[in-house]
């Protein structure tokens, strides 16, 4: 079949391992910090969200996890200090999920080694991609 060769084997496979250790990087730094993986992915998601605010469904659709998964998540959330709910002053129907200062704090030095660690494997993630556009030969 058109474009299942060996090298494109051995990128996709290559290129899996390189997410599956950064991952594992990602939760180690992540519980060095203090936080479960997942708490870590929930203040990032909602960090990053236009004007740093998700509602509880947003999170889900964010972090491809079920409605009340999201819900229990929100809860262990504002119960850690990480996080708060308030109106959304779009919508006063609707509530949201905002950051508090503490989750600001360790967002903030959980980026910095996460860029970092980003910058670190550039080199091996280009390569790897490259390799599955085809520029590049399977080692």
């Amino acid at each position: 079949r058109a474009g299942e060769t060996m090298i494109d084997y051995v990128a996709l496979a290559d290129f899996r391992r390189a997410l599956r250790e950064f991952a594992a990087f990602s939760e180690a730094a992540a519980r060095a910090a203090g936080l479960a993986p997942q708490q870590h992915q929930a203040i990032l998601a909602i960090r990053g969200a236009p004007d740093a605010r998700l509602s509880v469904g947003d999170l889900a659709a964010a972090l491809l996890i079920r409605p009340n998964t999201a819900q229990e998540l929100a809860g262990r959330l504002i119960r850690a200090g990480l996080a708060e709910k308030i109106g959304d002053p779009g919508d006063r129907r609707r509530v949201v999920l905002q950051l508090t200062a503490k989750a600001e704090a360790v967002l903030s030095q959980l980026s910095a080694v996460h860029t970092a660690e980003l910058r670190r494997r550039r080199a091996v993630l280009q390569t790897l991609l490259e390799r599955l556009d085809g520029g590049g030969e399977a080692k």
